[in-house]
């Protein structure tokens, strides 16, 4: 009778990431291992932890892998559209589920809750973004807009659009967000002046800016903190 052939030496390694992974949670991994068990759903049948510590050594880091878009994720060799997808699926349900928590129609929590809500949706942005948050009388989120994408070294924002969305929601108060890609959370001059202008021009409207949030990969900066508004 002809020998059976030899089981890979990866057999039983995915339930044994499973197990671990009920048993103790993301904790119980190491970072590489983390993403080797998510890319065993997209993958079915592979040894995946090469591939898994290629993706963290092509971008840097487990957060980066998730921030990257589907077209970087696949030029890494072994990583197909199935799988990009998957992890882009995870970086956004990790999103709508910080979101859900801050912005349905309720109170913020805690400045802590609006921060991971924003530093998971913009920290990881390659190039700035500027976000108003709008409330009601009741400081409850009523809605959220995206007002201005740039380039890493400028975002243009205009007052006028502001207001126009400000009138167009109902809002009563105002939150300010935008991204620095470069990490550096300390606003610029030109972030100040922006502040005055929209602090400024809301008051004209009997609009409260309530805060000016700088968010970076691995922190943030509140001028209403600082007293800078």
């Amino acid at each position: 009778m002809a020998d059976k052939p030899a089981k890979p030496h990866y057999h039983g390694h995915r339930q044994r990431l499973r197990e671990r992974f009920l048993k103790g949670g993301a904790k119980s991994l190491r970072d590489y291992e983390l993403l080797e068990l998510l890319l065993t759903y997209g993958i079915p049948v592979a040894d995946v932890k090469p591939l898994a510590k290629s993706l963290l050594q092509h971008f840097g880091s487990f957060t980066r892998v998730l921030d990257a878009g589907p077209e970087a994720l696949t030029e890494v060799s072994g990583l197909g559209e199935k799988s990009a997808v998957l992890i882009r699926l995870v970086k956004a349900c990790a999103e709508y589920y910080l979101q859900e928590e801050v912005l349905q129609r309720r109170k913020i929590p805690s400045l802590a809750a609006l921060v991971d809500y924003c530093r998971t949706a913009m920290g990881g942005l390659p190039d700035e973004q500027f976000r108003v948050l709008f409330l009601n009388s009741q400081n409850e989120i009523i809605a959220e807009e995206i007002i201005q994408e740039g380039t890493v070294n400028q975002t243009v924002v205009y007052p006028r659009k502001v207001l126009e969305l400000a009138l167009k929601h109902k809002a009563c108060g105002l939150i300010l967000v935008h991204n620095h890609p470069s990490g550096h959370l300390a606003p610029s001059a030109a972030d100040q002046e922006l502040t005055r202008a929209l602090v400024n021009a809301s008051r004209t409207l009997n609009l409260t800016v309530h805060d000016h949030l700088i968010i970076g990969r691995h922190g943030y900066f509140s001028l209403a903190e600082k007293n800078m508004l």
